[in-house]
């Protein structure tokens, strides 16, 4: 009498279980990724994008008139801030801005006060040294402007 043996392979088994496995996984990550929050667009995307115009509107006004000058004087600790003859003999309000991209924290914003030169020297003994962004943003005859340069203090 002879008698057989049937020995199962596993390995279909073992097939379907990777396959089953890796559905899963990839179920998961999929799912996972469906819920992550992710915010391409602003809530208020128009009005930033109004606002970025005005800026564009303000920097393009400011070069029909002339360069802002800002001339840093290391030796002075100070910088020289200087208009265009463009404006002279007009009201000007505003403000200059040391903006340091590397730390929010160590930025400095002063008033304008120009004397009759339109110019203005700003000490500059309190900032660290680094790279800082000068930003001029002023107003003349209901007009807005807006200049900025780079400075490396040592």
């Amino acid at each position: 009498m002879a008698t057989t043996h049937h020995t199962q392979t596993l390995w279909p088994y073992g097939i379907v279980a990777a396959i089953i496995l890796f559905a899963g996984y990839i179920i998961f990550f999929v799912t996972k990724a469906m819920r992550q929050d992710v915010d391409l667009v602003s809530k208020d995307y128009y009005a930033q994008e109004i606002a970025y115009q005005d800026q564009i509107n303000k920097v393009r006004r400011t070069a029909a008139v002339g360069d802002v000058d800002v001339d840093y004087q290391p030796g002075k600790q100070a910088i020289l801030m200087q208009l265009p003859a463009g404006f002279r003999g007009q009201k000007i309000n505003g403000t200059i801005s040391f903006f340091r991209p590397s730390d929010e924290t160590l930025d400095v914003e002063v008033p304008l006060q120009l004397g009759r030169d339109q110019s203005q020297q700003v000490s500059i003994e309190a900032l660290k040294p680094g790279h800082w962004r000068v930003r001029v943003n002023f107003s003349a005859n209901q007009q807005a402007y807006f200049a900025e340069n780079s400075i490396t203090i040592q």
